[in-house]
């Protein structure tokens, strides 16, 4: 089964230096419908304005994901990190007992455009960490994060694994579960019709009880997408 989440129905939040759409309920928006997906808990697209950004601020016992898809981040954080994320690499806090951090757009002339996705653990407590990286932009469908770390992704504590989905047009690629799997896929940029379901930038889907899941891109535009794999 396929449950399509367009663009359009998203909630909205405008602050000033802030532009957002919420794929689930958070902060002043609430829709009981819509308030995740298995552990998946936060799909925010965050527009930040130049110079603005998130004061320091507190989370716990939570995964946090970050990906930016156009600009710069500056970050710090109470573990002593300080630095940039900048467009195309994935950091992942896992907040565990208590981290402090801010963030805000690295450049004081250009806008931030980034995914804020929070996930929540399985394990509860212990030492907070921090992961960056790039995995580059290689075609097809590949893992990113993972409950292992396996193959040099980012490990995190949850039986689930973040994929990054790259196509060029008129192209395809699939992949194969277990049937005790949920998948939400949140579509950025191009056309992509899954198990023939199109769906346009913006769109989330979410795919239950389905094993064998294909990604067709449209014939114009290449395809980027963020796919989840997640625990029933």
């Amino acid at each position: 089964m396929i449950t399509v989440r367009k663009a359009s129905n998203r909630g909205r939040g405008d602050y000033g230096w802030l532009k957002t759409r919420y794929s689930f309920s958070f902060a002043n928006y609430y829709d009981p419908r819509h308030m995740g997906v298995s552990s998946l808990r936060v799909i925010n697209d965050d527009v930040i304005a130049p110079g603005a950004g998130f004061d320091t601020h507190g989370h716990r016992d939570m995964e946090i994901i970050t990906y930016v898809t156009s600009g710069t981040i500056a970050h710090k954080d109470s573990m002593g990190n300080v630095t940039e994320l900048p467009a195309g690499e994935f950091q992942l806090m896992s907040a565990g007992s208590g981290i402090r951090h801010s963030e805000y757009n690295a450049s004081d002339t250009d806008g931030l455009t980034l995914l804020q996705i929070w996930i929540e653990p399985n394990k509860f407590g212990g030492q907070p960490s921090y992961q960056q990286k790039a995995f580059g932009r290689r075609q097809g469908l590949h893992a990113v994060i993972t409950p292992d770390g396996s193959n040099e992704t980012l490990k995190i504590k949850q039986d689930a694994r973040l994929l990054h989905l790259l196509l060029e047009p008129q192209s395809a690629d699939s992949l194969q579960l277990p049937p005790d799997r949920v998948v939400y896929v949140q579509l950025l940029s191009g056309l992509l019709t899954v198990n023939d379901e199109p769906l346009t930038p913006g769109d989330g889907a979410r795919l239950d009880n389905l094993t064998n899941i294909h990604f067709i891109s449209g014939n114009k535009q290449a395809v980027e997408a963020l796919v989840f794999d997640l625990p029933a």
